[in-house]
This record gives C-alpha cells, structure tokens and sequence, in this order.
C-alpha cells in the first residue's frame, strides 16, 4: 500500500511511501518480547517523544519494544527458484530486515525471481530487493545439475 491509498487505521505516511501505524502521545501500547526466552509482557507510552516502557525483565526488551513501535521490520525467508541446479529451489532470507509493511511485497516478489546454478551459502542473490535497502542472502548451496 502506499500512501496514495487511504488506510483503515490510524498510519502516518513516511517519506518513502510506506505507512507506519501512528501513536497519539499517551497511548499504552502493549508487546510481547521475543528478544529472550523470558516472553516479558511490555507495556509503552509515547510522552513527549519518547516511548517509556514497563515490564522488561532485561534491557533488550525495552530495545525490542522501541524499535516494533518507531520502525516494526522483518527478517524474511523464503525460496528462489533456481535453474540448473541440482536442486529446483534455493532458500534465502533478507539482510538487513524489511519494513513490515513490505513483507508481503517481499514474499510475492520471491515467486517471480529466479536464478542460476551455481549459488553458495552465503551469495547475495539479489541486492537491494525491490527497493527495501534489503539483499536477498542463499542460506543454502546449490550445485549445477551433472
């Protein structure tokens, strides 16, 4: 969606065209963390531009819970199809994370990509895919069909 297209919640549009979901100053909003096994209940307000957060049981939840409020993004995973391989696939995720708003786009984008054998574990299969800033990374080798 970009931000010609009105959306059905409360966003704010972002200079490069994605939404980000909007926090009016005293709004509680509530996370769980999943930066440790601990699962803390997190709670936030945004005051005077700053979020202030409860219930984090170490400092990498009051981090988790700053970054999903100002700036949500996602690792995504998935499959490249790959031909001349001795595989037909080649899994891949994103360096850095998408925008959250963006992973569908990623993942729709992943069906129409293709590549050639050979792909090794850790080749950047494709830079900067669809404008995310994000490279797509091989998490697996594929070797040329014999």
């Amino acid at each position: 969606m970009s931000c010609h297209t009105a959306p059905k919640q409360p966003l704010d549009c972002r200079s490069d065209g994605s939404w980000v979901e909007k926090h009016a100053a005293g709004q509680l909003k509530e996370l769980v963390c999943i930066r440790c096994p601990l699962g803390c209940a997190l709670q936030g307000q945004l005051a005077e531009g700053e979020w202030h957060v409860e219930g984090n049981g170490c400092p990498r939840g009051e981090a988790y819970f700053i970054k999903e409020a100002a700036n949500p993004s996602r690792t995504v995973t998935g499959l490249v199809r790959v031909t001349g391989g001795q595989l037909p696939v080649v899994s891949v995720k994103t360096v850095p994370e998408v925008p959250k708003a963006r992973v569908m786009d990623v993942a729709r984008g992943l069906a129409r990509l293709e590549v050639r054998a050979p792909v090794s574990i850790g080749q950047v299969v494709e830079e900067d895919f669809l404008g995310t800033g994000a490279s797509l990374i091989a998490t697996k080798s594929v070797g040329k069909k014999a």
